[in-house]
Protein backbone atom coordinates (compact mmCIF):
# COMPACT_ATOMS: atom_id res chain seq x y z
CA UNK A 1 0.00 0.00 0.00
CA UNK A 2 1.42 3.48 -0.89
CA UNK A 3 2.26 5.63 2.26
CA UNK A 4 1.87 9.55 2.33
CA UNK A 5 5.34 11.35 3.03
CA UNK A 6 5.44 12.88 6.79
CA UNK A 7 7.85 14.93 8.27
CA UNK A 8 8.95 13.85 11.62
CA UNK A 9 11.84 16.40 12.80
CA UNK A 10 14.29 16.95 10.32
CA UNK A 11 13.27 13.71 8.56
CA UNK A 12 11.05 13.47 5.67
CA UNK A 13 9.14 9.37 6.37
CA UNK A 14 7.71 6.88 3.69
CA UNK A 15 6.21 4.17 4.68
CA UNK A 16 8.19 4.47 8.36
CA UNK A 17 11.27 4.75 6.59
CA UNK A 18 13.49 8.11 6.64
CA UNK A 19 13.45 8.84 2.79
CA UNK A 20 15.97 11.22 0.55
CA UNK A 21 15.17 11.59 -2.78
CA UNK A 22 16.49 12.47 -6.27
CA UNK A 23 13.64 14.33 -8.47
CA UNK A 24 13.17 16.37 -11.35
CA UNK A 25 11.00 19.48 -12.69
CA UNK A 26 8.61 18.18 -15.13
CA UNK A 27 6.10 21.25 -14.48
CA UNK A 28 4.22 20.05 -17.94
CA UNK A 29 3.34 16.86 -16.98
CA UNK A 30 -0.02 17.29 -16.26
CA UNK A 31 -0.52 19.06 -19.49
CA UNK A 32 0.34 15.72 -21.90
CA UNK A 33 -3.03 14.32 -21.06
CA UNK A 34 -4.88 16.86 -22.80
CA UNK A 35 -3.03 17.21 -25.96
CA UNK A 36 -5.58 17.29 -29.09
CA UNK A 37 -3.68 14.01 -29.93
CA UNK A 38 -4.43 12.53 -26.62
CA UNK A 39 -2.83 9.20 -27.72
CA UNK A 40 0.29 11.31 -28.21
CA UNK A 41 0.33 12.74 -25.23
CA UNK A 42 -0.56 10.02 -22.58
CA UNK A 43 1.92 7.59 -24.87
CA UNK A 44 4.56 10.46 -23.87
CA UNK A 45 3.66 10.51 -20.54
CA UNK A 46 4.09 7.23 -20.09
CA UNK A 47 7.01 6.66 -21.67
CA UNK A 48 8.52 9.74 -19.68
CA UNK A 49 7.80 8.06 -16.79
CA UNK A 50 8.95 4.99 -17.42
CA UNK A 51 12.27 6.13 -18.17
CA UNK A 52 12.31 8.34 -15.17
CA UNK A 53 11.38 5.52 -12.73
CA UNK A 54 14.51 3.33 -14.54
CA UNK A 55 17.00 5.81 -13.49
CA UNK A 56 15.96 6.43 -9.76
CA UNK A 57 13.84 9.72 -10.50
CA UNK A 58 10.80 9.48 -8.08
CA UNK A 59 9.84 13.13 -7.09
CA UNK A 60 8.01 15.29 -9.51
CA UNK A 61 7.83 18.95 -9.04
CA UNK A 62 4.61 19.91 -11.38
CA UNK A 63 2.12 22.64 -12.02
CA UNK A 64 -1.17 22.36 -10.58
CA UNK A 65 -2.02 25.24 -13.93
CA UNK A 66 -2.06 27.84 -15.44
CA UNK A 67 -4.06 30.75 -15.23
CA UNK A 68 -5.75 32.76 -18.21
CA UNK A 69 -4.64 32.59 -21.45
CA UNK A 70 -2.69 34.83 -24.42
CA UNK A 71 0.34 37.01 -23.61
CA UNK A 72 1.71 37.86 -20.44
CA UNK A 73 4.54 40.74 -19.86
CA UNK A 74 5.51 39.76 -24.22
CA UNK A 75 5.48 35.76 -23.33
CA UNK A 76 2.73 33.40 -24.31
CA UNK A 77 2.35 31.50 -21.82
CA UNK A 78 1.74 27.62 -21.33
CA UNK A 79 -1.75 26.52 -21.57
CA UNK A 80 -4.36 24.99 -21.54
CA UNK A 81 -5.22 26.77 -18.61
CA UNK A 82 -6.72 25.74 -15.19
CA UNK A 83 -8.63 29.02 -14.49
CA UNK A 84 -10.03 30.14 -17.94
CA UNK A 85 -10.80 33.62 -16.69
CA UNK A 86 -11.54 34.89 -13.56
CA UNK A 87 -12.51 32.54 -10.74
CA UNK A 88 -13.98 29.94 -13.94
CA UNK A 89 -12.15 26.91 -14.06
CA UNK A 90 -12.32 24.15 -16.39
CA UNK A 91 -13.24 20.61 -15.22
CA UNK A 92 -11.46 19.20 -18.23
CA UNK A 93 -8.25 20.19 -17.40
CA UNK A 94 -7.86 18.20 -14.55
CA UNK A 95 -8.15 15.19 -16.25
CA UNK A 96 -4.65 15.90 -17.18
CA UNK A 97 -3.53 16.41 -13.64
CA UNK A 98 -5.53 13.13 -12.64
CA UNK A 99 -3.64 10.92 -15.40
CA UNK A 100 -0.38 12.28 -13.81
CA UNK A 101 -0.87 11.39 -10.90
CA UNK A 102 -2.48 7.81 -11.49
CA UNK A 103 0.30 6.77 -13.46
CA UNK A 104 2.77 8.20 -10.80
CA UNK A 105 1.16 6.72 -8.06
CA UNK A 106 1.43 3.32 -10.64
CA UNK A 107 5.41 3.46 -10.29
CA UNK A 108 5.67 4.49 -6.34
CA UNK A 109 6.34 8.06 -7.41
CA UNK A 110 5.36 11.64 -5.40
CA UNK A 111 4.39 14.72 -6.92
CA UNK A 112 5.49 18.13 -5.81
CA UNK A 113 2.22 20.46 -7.00
CA UNK A 114 2.93 23.92 -6.89
CA UNK A 115 0.04 26.41 -6.87
CA UNK A 116 0.19 29.25 -8.90
CA UNK A 117 3.34 31.11 -10.06
CA UNK A 118 5.38 34.67 -9.51
CA UNK A 119 6.65 34.55 -12.95
CA UNK A 120 4.43 35.61 -15.90
CA UNK A 121 4.81 31.64 -17.98
CA UNK A 122 2.13 29.84 -16.45
CA UNK A 123 -0.30 33.80 -16.14
CA UNK A 124 0.43 33.90 -12.13
CA UNK A 125 0.15 36.51 -9.67
CA UNK A 126 0.10 38.88 -12.62
CA UNK A 127 -2.93 37.05 -13.76
CA UNK A 128 -4.94 37.94 -10.48
CA UNK A 129 -3.63 41.50 -10.73
CA UNK A 130 -4.91 42.04 -14.26
CA UNK A 131 -8.07 40.68 -13.15
CA UNK A 132 -8.88 42.69 -10.30
CA UNK A 133 -7.92 45.94 -11.94
CA UNK A 134 -4.19 46.29 -10.94
CA UNK A 135 -2.47 46.19 -14.18
CA UNK A 136 -4.58 47.18 -17.58
CA UNK A 137 -4.46 45.05 -20.19
CA UNK A 138 -1.69 47.39 -22.44
CA UNK A 139 0.47 47.00 -19.54
CA UNK A 140 0.01 43.20 -18.68
CA UNK A 141 0.53 41.81 -22.53
CA UNK A 142 3.96 44.10 -23.34
CA UNK A 143 7.26 42.84 -22.12
CA UNK A 144 7.72 45.06 -18.94
CA UNK A 145 11.10 45.79 -17.85
CA UNK A 146 12.62 44.19 -14.51
CA UNK A 147 11.68 47.32 -12.00
CA UNK A 148 8.24 46.80 -13.27
CA UNK A 149 7.89 43.61 -12.86
CA UNK A 150 8.95 43.89 -9.36
CA UNK A 151 6.25 46.72 -8.85
CA UNK A 152 3.33 45.01 -10.08
CA UNK A 153 4.50 41.79 -8.78
CA UNK A 154 5.07 43.20 -5.13
CA UNK A 155 1.55 44.33 -5.14
CA UNK A 156 -0.11 40.96 -5.26
CA UNK A 157 0.51 41.03 -1.40
CA UNK A 158 -1.65 43.71 -0.53
CA UNK A 159 -4.21 43.04 -3.46
CA UNK A 160 -7.10 41.77 -1.07
CA UNK A 161 -9.38 40.42 -4.21
CA UNK A 162 -6.40 38.43 -6.11
CA UNK A 163 -5.40 36.95 -2.55
CA UNK A 164 -8.95 35.57 -2.90
CA UNK A 165 -8.66 34.36 -6.27
CA UNK A 166 -5.94 32.61 -5.54
CA UNK A 167 -7.28 30.83 -2.73
CA UNK A 168 -10.25 29.95 -4.85
CA UNK A 169 -8.15 28.15 -7.50
CA UNK A 170 -6.32 26.64 -4.09
CA UNK A 171 -9.75 25.44 -2.57
CA UNK A 172 -10.78 24.25 -6.65
CA UNK A 173 -7.59 22.22 -6.28
CA UNK A 174 -8.09 20.80 -2.66
CA UNK A 175 -11.66 19.65 -3.61
CA UNK A 176 -11.00 18.18 -6.72
CA UNK A 177 -11.72 14.09 -7.04
CA UNK A 178 -10.04 12.45 -9.46
CA UNK A 179 -11.85 11.42 -12.31
CA UNK A 180 -9.54 8.19 -13.04
CA UNK A 181 -8.69 6.77 -9.49
CA UNK A 182 -12.15 8.11 -7.47
CA UNK A 183 -9.51 9.44 -4.86
CA UNK A 184 -9.91 12.71 -3.49
CA UNK A 185 -6.46 14.86 -4.28
CA UNK A 186 -6.22 15.39 -0.56
CA UNK A 187 -6.48 11.45 0.14
CA UNK A 188 -4.32 11.01 -2.68
CA UNK A 189 -0.74 9.29 -1.45
CA UNK A 190 1.37 9.80 -4.22
CA UNK A 191 0.81 13.70 -4.14
CA UNK A 192 3.69 14.27 -1.31
CA UNK A 193 3.70 17.95 -0.88
CA UNK A 194 1.60 21.85 -1.80
CA UNK A 195 3.22 24.13 -2.60
CA UNK A 196 2.39 28.00 -2.15
CA UNK A 197 3.04 29.12 -5.53
CA UNK A 198 6.79 28.30 -7.81
CA UNK A 199 9.47 30.88 -6.26
CA UNK A 200 7.32 33.53 -4.59
CA UNK A 201 8.84 36.73 -3.55
CA UNK A 202 8.44 40.07 -2.19
CA UNK A 203 10.09 41.74 -5.02
CA UNK A 204 10.12 45.03 -3.31
CA UNK A 205 11.39 45.12 0.61
CA UNK A 206 8.12 47.42 1.35
CA UNK A 207 5.93 44.06 0.39
CA UNK A 208 7.78 42.00 3.14
CA UNK A 209 5.45 42.41 6.17
CA UNK A 210 2.43 41.25 3.89
CA UNK A 211 4.26 39.06 2.07
CA UNK A 212 5.14 37.02 5.69
CA UNK A 213 1.26 37.20 6.37
CA UNK A 214 0.31 35.79 2.61
CA UNK A 215 2.45 32.81 3.31
CA UNK A 216 1.55 32.25 7.09
CA UNK A 217 -2.45 32.66 5.77
CA UNK A 218 -2.21 30.24 3.04
CA UNK A 219 -0.48 27.71 4.56
CA UNK A 220 -3.40 27.59 7.46
CA UNK A 221 -5.59 27.88 4.87
CA UNK A 222 -4.10 24.32 2.97
CA UNK A 223 -3.67 22.75 6.57
CA UNK A 224 -6.99 23.37 7.32
CA UNK A 225 -8.58 21.39 4.00
CA UNK A 226 -5.86 18.82 3.91
CA UNK A 227 -4.01 16.82 6.92
CA UNK A 228 -2.91 14.08 5.02
CA UNK A 229 -0.04 16.56 2.91
CA UNK A 230 2.76 18.21 3.62
CA UNK A 231 2.94 22.05 2.94
CA UNK A 232 6.23 24.27 1.73
CA UNK A 233 5.97 27.74 0.11
CA UNK A 234 8.50 27.39 -2.86
CA UNK A 235 10.94 30.15 -1.85
CA UNK A 236 14.65 29.98 -4.23
CA UNK A 237 16.31 30.89 -0.55
CA UNK A 238 17.65 34.45 0.38
CA UNK A 239 18.16 35.71 -3.01
CA UNK A 240 14.09 35.42 -3.32
CA UNK A 241 13.24 36.71 -0.31
CA UNK A 242 15.91 39.81 0.22
CA UNK A 243 17.55 38.46 3.28
CA UNK A 244 17.93 35.38 5.22
CA UNK A 245 16.12 36.57 8.15
CA UNK A 246 12.70 36.56 5.95
CA UNK A 247 13.69 33.32 4.71
CA UNK A 248 13.99 31.66 8.14
CA UNK A 249 10.99 33.53 9.04
CA UNK A 250 8.76 32.44 6.68
CA UNK A 251 9.80 28.96 6.86
CA UNK A 252 9.47 28.66 11.12
CA UNK A 253 5.57 29.15 10.69
CA UNK A 254 4.38 25.95 12.18
CA UNK A 255 2.40 24.98 8.97
CA UNK A 256 5.72 25.02 6.77
CA UNK A 257 7.15 21.51 6.87
CA UNK A 258 10.13 21.50 5.25
CA UNK A 259 12.51 24.25 3.20
CA UNK A 260 13.49 24.83 -0.28
CA UNK A 261 15.82 26.44 -2.44
CA UNK A 262 16.56 26.85 -6.07
CA UNK A 263 20.44 27.73 -7.45
CA UNK A 264 20.79 29.24 -10.76
CA UNK A 265 24.10 29.83 -11.51
CA UNK A 266 23.55 31.21 -14.83
CA UNK A 267 20.44 33.95 -13.94
CA UNK A 268 23.09 35.01 -10.75
CA UNK A 269 25.75 35.56 -12.71
CA UNK A 270 27.93 33.16 -11.28
CA UNK A 271 29.82 32.90 -14.40
CA UNK A 272 30.42 35.30 -17.14
CA UNK A 273 28.51 35.30 -20.31
CA UNK A 274 28.97 31.70 -21.97
CA UNK A 275 32.10 30.84 -20.21
CA UNK A 276 30.87 27.87 -17.96
CA UNK A 277 34.69 26.18 -18.12
CA UNK A 278 36.24 29.47 -16.82
CA UNK A 279 33.75 30.32 -14.05
CA UNK A 280 32.88 26.42 -12.90
CA UNK A 281 35.31 26.98 -9.74
CA UNK A 282 33.38 29.82 -8.95
CA UNK A 283 29.71 27.93 -9.29
CA UNK A 284 31.33 25.15 -7.56
CA UNK A 285 32.38 26.92 -4.60
CA UNK A 286 28.93 29.84 -4.62
CA UNK A 287 26.84 26.60 -4.65
CA UNK A 288 28.43 25.03 -1.55
CA UNK A 289 28.35 28.29 0.66
CA UNK A 290 24.11 28.77 -0.55
CA UNK A 291 23.50 25.19 0.69
CA UNK A 292 25.44 25.54 3.67
CA UNK A 293 24.16 29.03 4.14
CA UNK A 294 20.52 27.29 4.19
CA UNK A 295 21.05 24.27 5.55
CA UNK A 296 22.25 26.44 8.59
CA UNK A 297 18.50 27.48 8.92
CA UNK A 298 16.99 24.33 8.34
CA UNK A 299 19.51 22.99 11.57
CA UNK A 300 18.04 26.01 13.76
CA UNK A 301 14.16 25.25 12.51
CA UNK A 302 14.55 21.33 12.81
CA UNK A 303 12.83 20.57 9.36
CA UNK A 304 13.77 19.14 6.04
CA UNK A 305 15.89 21.02 3.21
CA UNK A 306 15.25 20.26 -0.25
CA UNK A 307 17.17 21.78 -3.39
CA UNK A 308 14.20 21.88 -5.62
CA UNK A 309 15.90 23.55 -8.93
CA UNK A 310 19.03 23.48 -9.49
CA UNK A 311 20.39 23.83 -13.32
CA UNK A 312 23.13 24.65 -15.59
CA UNK A 313 23.63 24.46 -19.67
CA UNK A 314 25.13 22.32 -22.04
CA UNK A 315 29.13 23.02 -22.65
CA UNK A 316 29.60 25.80 -24.59
CA UNK A 317 25.59 27.33 -24.04
CA UNK A 318 25.01 24.74 -26.69
CA UNK A 319 21.32 24.41 -27.68
CA UNK A 320 22.40 21.76 -29.91
CA UNK A 321 21.57 18.20 -28.54
CA UNK A 322 24.38 16.38 -29.25
CA UNK A 323 26.72 18.71 -27.39
CA UNK A 324 28.43 17.69 -24.24
CA UNK A 325 27.17 18.29 -20.72
CA UNK A 326 30.98 17.74 -18.88
CA UNK A 327 30.62 20.73 -16.84
CA UNK A 328 26.72 20.25 -16.08
CA UNK A 329 27.56 16.67 -14.83
CA UNK A 330 30.01 17.95 -12.99
CA UNK A 331 27.91 20.39 -11.47
CA UNK A 332 25.35 17.44 -10.61
CA UNK A 333 27.81 15.61 -9.30
CA UNK A 334 28.52 18.24 -6.62
CA UNK A 335 25.24 18.45 -5.70
CA UNK A 336 24.59 14.60 -5.51
CA UNK A 337 27.55 14.33 -3.09
CA UNK A 338 25.94 16.80 -0.92
CA UNK A 339 22.75 15.05 -0.93
CA UNK A 340 24.63 11.43 -0.53
CA UNK A 341 26.66 12.75 2.41
CA UNK A 342 23.54 14.11 4.07
CA UNK A 343 21.91 10.50 3.89
CA UNK A 344 25.30 9.06 5.27
CA UNK A 345 24.98 11.53 8.26
CA UNK A 346 21.24 11.34 9.25
CA UNK A 347 21.09 15.05 7.70
CA UNK A 348 19.31 17.71 6.88
CA UNK A 349 19.33 18.24 2.95
CA UNK A 350 17.00 15.60 1.57
CA UNK A 351 15.89 15.70 -1.54
CA UNK A 352 17.62 17.63 -5.16
CA UNK A 353 15.28 17.84 -8.05
CA UNK A 354 17.17 18.89 -10.53
CA UNK A 355 15.85 21.39 -13.75
CA UNK A 356 14.29 20.37 -15.73
CA UNK A 357 13.72 17.17 -17.57
CA UNK A 358 12.81 17.47 -21.19
CA UNK A 359 11.75 13.81 -21.93
CA UNK A 360 11.71 12.16 -25.63
CA UNK A 361 11.15 15.37 -27.97
CA UNK A 362 13.77 17.36 -28.84
CA UNK A 363 13.32 21.61 -29.42
CA UNK A 364 12.59 22.93 -32.58
CA UNK A 365 13.55 26.49 -32.85
CA UNK A 366 15.38 28.53 -29.50
CA UNK A 367 12.27 30.21 -28.49
CA UNK A 368 9.03 28.69 -27.95
CA UNK A 369 5.86 29.22 -29.80
CA UNK A 370 2.58 28.14 -29.30
CA UNK A 371 1.79 24.58 -30.66
CA UNK A 372 5.50 23.39 -30.38
CA UNK A 373 5.94 20.60 -27.69
CA UNK A 374 7.03 21.39 -23.93
CA UNK A 375 10.50 20.28 -22.86
CA UNK A 376 11.06 21.49 -19.45
CA UNK A 377 12.59 24.74 -20.12
CA UNK A 378 9.29 27.72 -20.29
CA UNK A 379 8.56 29.85 -23.02
CA UNK A 380 10.50 33.23 -21.62
CA UNK A 381 13.82 30.94 -21.80
CA UNK A 382 16.01 29.33 -24.51
CA UNK A 383 14.15 25.75 -25.13
CA UNK A 384 16.51 23.50 -24.17
CA UNK A 385 18.93 25.81 -22.01
CA UNK A 386 18.73 23.42 -18.63
CA UNK A 387 16.64 20.47 -19.90
CA UNK A 388 18.16 16.78 -19.82
CA UNK A 389 16.76 15.01 -22.87
CA UNK A 390 16.50 11.10 -22.20
CA UNK A 391 19.51 10.72 -24.89
CA UNK A 392 22.06 12.70 -22.49
CA UNK A 393 22.94 9.30 -21.16
CA UNK A 394 26.22 10.85 -19.47
CA UNK A 395 23.87 13.12 -17.07
CA UNK A 396 21.22 9.86 -16.35
CA UNK A 397 24.39 7.41 -15.59
CA UNK A 398 25.53 10.07 -12.88
CA UNK A 399 21.60 10.51 -11.78
CA UNK A 400 21.47 6.35 -11.19
CA UNK A 401 24.17 6.06 -9.73
CA UNK A 402 23.47 8.42 -6.85
CA UNK A 403 20.12 6.83 -6.40
CA UNK A 404 21.77 3.28 -5.95
CA UNK A 405 23.87 4.88 -3.29
CA UNK A 406 20.79 6.45 -2.25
Amino acid sequence: MTSFVSVKGHHFFVANKPLYYIGTNYWYGGLLGLEINKEKGVERLRLELDFLKSKGVTNLRVLAGAEGVGMVSGVERVGPPLQTRKAVFDEEFLKGLDLLITEMAKRNMKAVIFMSNNWEWSGGFLQYLNWNGRMEDSVFRRKLSWDETRDYVSEFYSCGPCKADYLKQVEHILGHTNSISKKKYTDDPAIMSWEIANEPRPMRPAAIPEYKNWISDVAAFIKSKDRNHLVTIGTEGDIGTENIAVYEAIHADKHIDYLTIHIWPKNWNWFSGIEIAAGMDSVLDKTKQYISRHLSVAVKLNKPLVIEEFGLPRDGHSYDLTSTTTFRDKYYNSIFIALQKSKDNNGFLAGANFWSYGGVVEPVRVHWQKGDEYIGDPPMEEQGLNAVFNGDESTWNLIKSFYLKL
